[in-house]
C-alpha cells in the first residue's frame, strides 16, 4: 500500500507541474480537472481482482453519476466495466461511450414510461423501484413486439438496516425513498408474490453503501438481499433469481493517499458474512463509482488574491462551490485535502499558517478549507484539491454562471514526462449564453 501511495503522489506531482508549465491552468482557464489514467487502470484492476471467484460471473458497472464524462466511461468500458445509469442523460452518455447494452443497468426511483420502454427495447437490465413501476413494466412487456429482447428485470429492495454517518447518503434507512421497504407491514409478502407471479423476473437488487457507511452495514444489507433471494428461489422450486445486484458505495478515505478500506477488504468481508454469494449459484453485479475515481483525480486552481480579515489569512482561488459543492455546503461530511503550490505548480514549503481557502462564488461560505494550516499562499500561487476524481469536476454547480472547467487525463512516466489528453473542453462564454436562452426571441412586455 505504501509503495502504491508513494507512486500516486509522485504521478500527481509530475502532472501538477506539467499542467502549469504547459498553460493548462492560467488566467483564461484558472481551474481545471486532472485525471490519472494509470491510477484508474489500477483501481479497476483491484476491483476485478477483489471479486474474482472461479465459477462466479461478475459484472462490474460504473455509477455514471460519479463521472459523467464520455471519454472516462469509454476508458472504463475498455477495461471491462459496464455502466449503472439513473437518467436518460446518463444512458445517452453510456451509449455514446460504446458501453454494450448487456453491461448497462438502469436504476432510478422516478423512471418514466419512455425510459423504461427504451431500456427494455435495448435489452438493458432494469431494477424496478416500486410496485407501480413493476406494473408499468408488465404493461410494456405485454405491448412489446414479438421477438423483442428479453431484458433482465429485477426489483430493488430496501433492507431498512440503518444509516451511516451522512444521513443524506444513507439509502437503507426506515424511510429511504429507494426500493421496496422490506420491513414495512406486508412488504415481504408482496415481494414474494411479485416474483411468484413473474417467473421471468430473475434479478434482485439492493444498495446499502455510500460515503459514511461502514463495511459491516454494507455487508448486512447484501446478506438481507441474499437471504431474500434464497427464499424466492425456494418458493419457486428453481433458481428464479439468478443475479444479485449488490450496488456500490464503498466509502473513500479523504484523509490521506491511502486507498482504504479498499475493494479487497469489502469482498473478503462479503465472503465471510455471505459465503453463498460466491458459491457459483448467483451472478453478481456491482455499481461502484466514487471509490474507483476519487483518488485518481485532482482539481487544480490558481490563487487570484491573498488577503486577511480579522487576523485570518484568506487565499481567494478559482475552485469553490461550482466544483466542490458538497465540500462547501457540508464541510464536516465532505472535507478534502488541499495542497499549497507555488506559481510553477510545485508543492510549497515553509511554516504553516492558519488560513481559509476560498472559492470565486459570491457568497461568504464559499470555502473549500476553513482554518487550515498550510504554507502561506500568495497571489499567483496554485492550490490542488485532492481526491476529487469523482463528482467534483463532473457534477458542476452553475452558481454565478461560472463555466464548467476543462478536464484533462494524464499519464505520468517514470522519467517525469507527462502526456495529457482532453476529456472535456472548458465551457465558453458563448455556450453559457446559449444555455441560458441567449439565442431565443426576446420576451415582450405583457406576454
Amino acid at each position: 500500500m505504501a509503495v502504491m501511495t508513494d507512486e500516486l503522489g509522485i504521478r500527481r506531482g509530475h502532472a501538477l507541474r506539467a499542467a502549469v508549465d504547459r498553460g493548462l491552468v492560467g488566467e483564461h482557464e484558472p481551474v481545471v480537472g486532472l485525471l490519472d489514467v494509470t491510477g484508474i487502470e489500477r483501481s479497476t484492476a483491484e476491483l476485478r481482482a477483489a471479486f474474482a471467484t472461479p465459477g462466479v460471473a461478475v459484472t462490474h458497472t460504473f455509477a455514471v453519476k460519479a463521472a459523467s464524462l464520455v471519454p472516462v466511461l469509454a476508458l472504463l468500458g475498455e477495461l471491462g466495466l459496464g455502466a449503472e445509469v439513473a437518467s436518460p442523460g446518463e444512458l445517452a452518455l453510456a451509449r455514446a461511450a460504446g458501453i454494450p447494452a448487456d453491461r448497462i443497468v438502469l436504476d432510478s426511483p422516478a423512471k418514466t414510461a419512455a425510459e423504461l420502454r427504451e431500456a427494455l427495447a435495448l435489452g438493458i437490465a432494469v431494477n424496478a423501484d416500486n410496485p407501480q413501476e413493476l406494473a408499468r413494466i408488465d404493461a410494456l412487456r405485454a405491448a412489446a413486439p414479438a421477438g423483442s429482447p428479453a431484458a433482465p428485470v429485477g426489483l430493488r429492495v430496501n433492507p431498512q438496516i440503518g444509516a451511516g454517518s451522512i444521513g443524506a447518503m444513507s439509502t437503507a434507512t426506515a424511510t429511504s425513498k429507494f426500493g421496496v421497504a422490506l420491513r414495512d407491514p406486508g412488504a415481504l409478502e408482496w415481494v414474494l408474490d411479485a416474483y411468484a407471479e413473474r417467473p421471468w423476473m430473475n434479478r434482485l437488487h439492493t444498495h446499502t453503501g455510500s460515503q459514511g457507511v461502514p463495511l459491516e452495514l454494507m455487508a448486512a444489507g447484501v446478506r438481507e438481499a441474499y437471504e431474500l433471494a434464497e427464499r424466492i428461489n425456494a418458493a419457486a422450486g428453481r433458481q428464479q433469481v439468478e443475479v444479485l445486484d449488490i450496488g456500490g458505495g464503498l466509502p473513500v478515505n479523504f484523509g490521506s493517499d491511502a486507498d482504504e478500506p479498499g475493494f479487497a477488504a469489502y469482498a473478503d468481508l462479503l465472503r465471510a458474512e455471505v459465503p453463498g454469494l460466491f458459491d457459483g449459484r448467483y451472478g453478481l453485479v456491482t455499481e461502484f463509482g466514487r471509490s474507483l475515481l476519487a483518488k485518481n483525480g485532482t482539481v487544480l486552481a490558481r490563487v487570484e488574491y491573498a488577503k486577511s480579515a480579522g487576523g485570518r489569512a484568506i487565499a481567494v482561488t478559482h475552485a469553490g462551490a461550482q466544483v466542490a459543492t458538497r465540500t462547501v455546503f457540508v464541510p464536516e461530511a465532505w472535507p478534502i485535502r488541499v495542497l499549497a503550490l507555488d506559481p510553477k505548480g510545485r508543492e510549497k514549503s515553509g511554516d504553516p499558517v492558519v488560513q481559509d481557502v476560498a472559492g470565486p462564488c459570491c457568497f461568504a461560505g464559499d470555502l473549500v478549507a476553513r482554518g487550515r494550516e498550510l504554507p502561506r499562499l500568495a497571489a499567483g500561487d496554485h492550490v490542488a484539491l485532492l481526491d476529487t476524481g469523482a463528482y467534483y469536476f463532473s457534477t458542476h454547480f452553475a452558481y454565478n454562471s461560472l463555466p464548467r472547467p476543462a478536464v484533462h487525463a494524464f499519464t505520468a512516466h517514470a522519467d517525469g514526462a507527462v502526456d495529457f489528453a482532453p476529456v472535456r473542453v472548458a465551457q465558453t462564454e458563448a455556450e453559457l449564453v446559449a444555455e441560458s436562452g441567449g439565442g431565443l426571441p426576446r420576451l415582450r412586455r405583457g406576454v
